[in-house]
């Protein structure tokens, strides 16, 4: 889906929801899956992929770092940059969100001060 929150280039969010809300198992057909979208986005695209951990249920946490490890056995990974980070809203919740996006995107540092400003800027508190 495309994306407007964080970032004005050419983004989208990569979403991946539980819509049954039964637990997950381990399967790694799952993260096949996953790794698969984003591989077969990348190959059409040259845009910037953001993910954000779901958080109404307080495992934001663990999907993020679901998230990385997946990420880290995908064969092409040497070909991106990921940034990860996180921001605590007003209610106090971590939010935890990564941007993907190809080593040779003609905007990589400006995507990358971009979501760096967003972040700074989404994690103070205002006055």
């Amino acid at each position: 889906m495309e994306d407007d929150i964080l970032l004005s280039k050419d983004s989208y969010q990569l979403i991946i929801a539980n819509i049954n809300n039964h637990k997950s198992p381990r399967d790694y057909k799952v993260r096949d899956t996953i790794l698969s979208i984003v591989d077969e986005f990348f190959n059409t695209n040259n845009s910037t992929l953001l993910y954000i951990c779901e958080t109404g249920d307080n495992k934001q946490r663990m999907r993020s770092r679901l998230f990385e490890y997946w990420f880290s056995t995908y064969t092409r990974k040497s070909q991106f940059t990921t940034i990860s980070s996180s921001i605590i809203d007003d209610e106090g919740v971590v939010n935890y969100a990564t941007i993907i996006l190809r080593n040779d995107n003609p905007c990589l540092s400006e995507i990358i001060s971009e979501f760096t400003e967003s972040i700074q800027a989404l994690s103070q508190k205002p006055e």
